[in-house]
């Protein structure tokens, strides 16, 4: 309710400063220093061409007295910020307080007449010689209130208290502004003010969706009792002179389908799908009318209308969009469903009414449906039946909503062949991270920059685009492509998140709004400074030495070297081994498939009869000398230790063939299990460890600190606490680690076309 009535305010607020700004031209302070984009590094949609051209510090004029028509070979030179003018304050004197600057490095209008300036953060008002932000506005109206509360001209509690309220929201949504040390540190939006993110999309009626849903929520309950109730006798009585009275009943009728369907558009809208949004206008438009119509009802009709102008003028907010109504999807379906709805209630209503005429059956369907008392009355066992029909009507506008409103679907096709060799290509030149080579997996799907430069990897569950480690291209080609993905995510409504990000990443994930979570560490060993000597790697030591005395032996060369035969046998064993666990990983670890990469390094333990116990297969890092752990698996019989001695043996190997570094395995929380910081840290760590028996985590970081690595970060990125849940329930099902319930249809892979964008 506080967002219904509250933002109305800073609405009309805005739509004057726009209509302001568009009749009255200003002028611009010309004093030194600049908000450049490329200073605040904001998307380029905040800064209208004509801002972009009066912040250019070349394009300025001079605007004194008296030079506005000289050339500017004529005008006197320009003073700089070290020269001030006689009386003037300087910044740095003032604290750099934004409520005496119109932009760094300007002073302050000193008129006292209303003024109204255009800024990339929002429009800036200035009255009586200050500069006025939302929590002035909101002092002023709880001065207001107060002086209406002494005087005795305020007397409802309620009004009183809903005014509380809307002063409390417009303090709270402008709480940057209220110290100088914040001010001007966020942009102005419907809800609360914030900085634009760089790679995404600014829109000032971000939040408009929510609040719309509840309005429209709101209306259609308001206008749906006001359609089932008597109408007030005089306006009934004033209408009766214009249209006849069964006309009002039309009318009545008319409104209950109509708030229906808003009522049900209002989650959709909430959800910024973009039909919903039209479908809501003209839903609200004929409910105005309706409203007039049947009773003279123009609270409801003002409301009506003013809740579609809202919309539209917040439409730019609403930007999922559907599925196309071609005749395979909604079209077809939607009324089948609606057919079928009908027809179950009829039935259920012939069978409850049996001996009633058929006129009279359709009749109570039809007024059971819109929740009116039909001329058959039920008793009994079957009193009820009113109720359940009710009901079913409900959930039959429920699904023909949902297969209306779906949202546009990603693709479902796995990349074609001309996808999957640009991928290759951009990995091969770009691929410097040492999770680039995943992204190369059978399963997953690509977004590209529109130059082809620099791309992702992605799946989607759950509703979540989760990203596979770090993009790969060059890094002017980055910012766009994450704009792509950015876009690409808001036409179907999905959430964005990264699993295996790097801190070199980081930031650039987080100018797409972002926030990090610390996911773990990623152990990489350095083939040059390792060795065996020591105490503390004296087990790794004894593992190797008893398996060499066994007779065990390691091949470890290029897959594309090796015979199709022995690649295959290493295919099948580790399927064998694995059993029926089931194949894990997304972001850091390859697929099955070993024969389709032949770059990479396959690794095979025979014992002393030749036969194979162990296999390890590596990817390469093209950017750097590296290689990464994709596969580990061994015999179930094998003796303890044969992971200890390949992994040693890969070691010496790369040292010889010049390979400085080998990233093993990924230890989740690593950093919380080895070195906790604070309580609350080391509460998690003992979560860790009694999730240890599911996860294997604390395992895991053990057998890694054998080999005494290096430990480098890497965050899970996501929008935000609230879809955290979610996103962390879908990262469990890409990467394998929890089980992912069956869906309720299968769907078919189809390999043909391409997933790229």
């Amino acid at each position: 309710m506080l967002l219904v009535l509250g933002a109305p305010s800073s609405t009309v607020f805005l739509a004057a400063v726009t209509a302001y700004n568009r009749r009255r031209p200003r002028r611009e302070c010309n004093v030194g220093g600049r908000w450049a984009i490329r200073d605040l590094n904001w998307p380029s949609s905040l800064w209208t061409p004509e801002l972009q051209h009066r912040h250019d510090p070349s394009n300025q004029r001079s605007f004194r007295r008296g030079e506005t028509g000289k050339k500017p070979e004529e005008r006197a030179p320009r003073r700089s910020v070290e020269a001030p003018m006689p009386g003037e304050v300087r910044p740095e004197q003032r604290g750099q307080n934004a409520r005496d600057l119109a932009k760094p490095g300007c002073t302050r209008r000193r008129s006292w007449r209303f003024q109204i300036e255009q800024h990339g953060l929002g429009p800036r008002v200035y009255f009586l010689g200050r500069r006025w932000h939302d929590w002035h506005l909101g002092g002023l109206i709880l001065v207001a209130l107060g002086f209406g509360v002494v005087t005795g001209v305020m007397r409802d509690r309620f009004v009183a208290v809903l005014i509380v309220l809307i002063v409390v929201w417009l303090i709270t949504k402008d709480w940057r502004d209220l110290t100088a040390k914040r001010r001007d540190t966020a942009a102005w939006r419907l809800g609360l003010h914030r900085l634009p993110y760089p790679l995404r999309t600014f829109r000032r009626a971000d939040p408009l969706p929510a609040l719309t849903a509840v309005a429209a929520a709101v209306i259609a309950l308001a206008d749906l009792a006001s359609a089932v109730t008597p109408n007030v006798r005089w306006r009934g009585h004033a209408l009766s002179q214009i249209e006849a009275v069964h006309e009002l009943s039309v009318f009545h009728a008319l409104a209950v389908p109509t708030a229906a369907i808003l009522l049900t558009s209002a989650y959709y809208l909430y959800r910024r799908r973009r039909r919903a949004l039209r479908l809501a206008i003209a839903a609200l438009v004929a409910l105005a009318l309706f409203n007039l119509l049947k009773g003279l009802d123009f609270e409801e009709a003002i409301g009506d209308l003013g809740v579609a102008a809202l919309l539209w003028w917040g439409r730019s907010s609403f930007y999922v969009e559907n599925e196309p109504l071609d005749r395979r999807t909604s079209l077809r379906r939607a009324p089948i469903v609606i057919a079928f709805g009908l027809l179950v209630s009829f039935l259920v209503v012939a069978f409850a009414a049996h001996t009633a005429p058929l006129g009279t059956i359709l009749r109570e369907t039809g007024d059971l449906l819109l929740w009116w008392q039909g001329p058959i009355h039920f008793h009994d066992e079957l009193g009820h039946v009113d109720l359940a029909v009710g009901l079913l009507g409900v959930g039959t506008l429920a699904a023909a909503a949902f297969l209306v409103f779906r949202p546009l679907a990603a693709p479902r096709d796995l990349p074609d062949p001309k996808a999957r060799a640009l991928a290759r290509q951009l990995v091969h030149e770009h691929g410097h991270d040492t999770l680039a080579y995943f992204k190369l997996r059978s399963d997953k799907r690509y977004l590209f920059s529109d130059d082809e430069r620099a791309l992702v990897g992605y799946r989607i569950e759950s509703g979540v685009l989760i990203l596979s480690g770090d993009p790969v291209g060059p890094e002017d080609a980055l910012p766009e492509l994450l704009t792509n993905v950015a876009s690409f995510a808001e036409r179907r409504g999905l959430r964005i998140a990264a699993v295996g990000a790097s801190s070199a990443t980081r930031p650039l994930f987080e100018q797409l709004g972002l926030r990090s979570l610390y996911f773990g560490d990623e152990a990489i060993v350095d083939t040059a400074s390792f060795s065996l000597e020591g105490r503390a790697i004296r087990k790794v030591r004894q593992s190797v030495n008893r398996l060499e005395a066994f007779g065990y032996r390691c091949l470890i060369a290029d897959v594309g070297s090796l015979d199709a035969s022995v690649v295959a046998e290493a295919e099948a064993a580790t399927l064998r081994w694995l059993g029926y666990a089931g194949e894990r990983g997304f972001s850091m670890a390859l697929d099955a498939d070993i024969a389709s990469h032949e770059e990479t390094l396959l690794v095979l333990a025979r014992d002393e009869h030749g036969e194979l116990r162990g296999v390890l297969h590596l990817v390469p890092s093209f950017g750097r000398s590296a290689v990464s752990l994709s596969l580990m698996r061994r015999h179930p019989d094998s003796p303890n230790g044969l992971t200890e001695y390949m992994i040693v043996k890969t070691i010496e190997d790369l040292r010889e063939r010049g390979v400085k570094e080998i990233s093993l395995n990924f230890a989740a929380f690593a950093r919380l299990l080895h070195s906790p910081d604070g309580v609350a840290e080391r509460l998690a760590r003992r979560l860790l460890q009694v999730a240890d028996s599911f996860f294997q985590i604390e395992r895991l970081y053990r057998f890694n600190e054998k080999f005494n690595p290096r430990w480098e970060a890497r965050y899970l990125m996501h929008e935000g606490a609230l879809t955290l849940p979610r996103t962390a329930l879908a990262t469990l099902w890409v990467e394998g680690q929890l089980p992912k319930p069956p869906p309720l249809r299968p769907k078919t892979r189809r390999r043909a076309g391409s997933a790229a964008a």
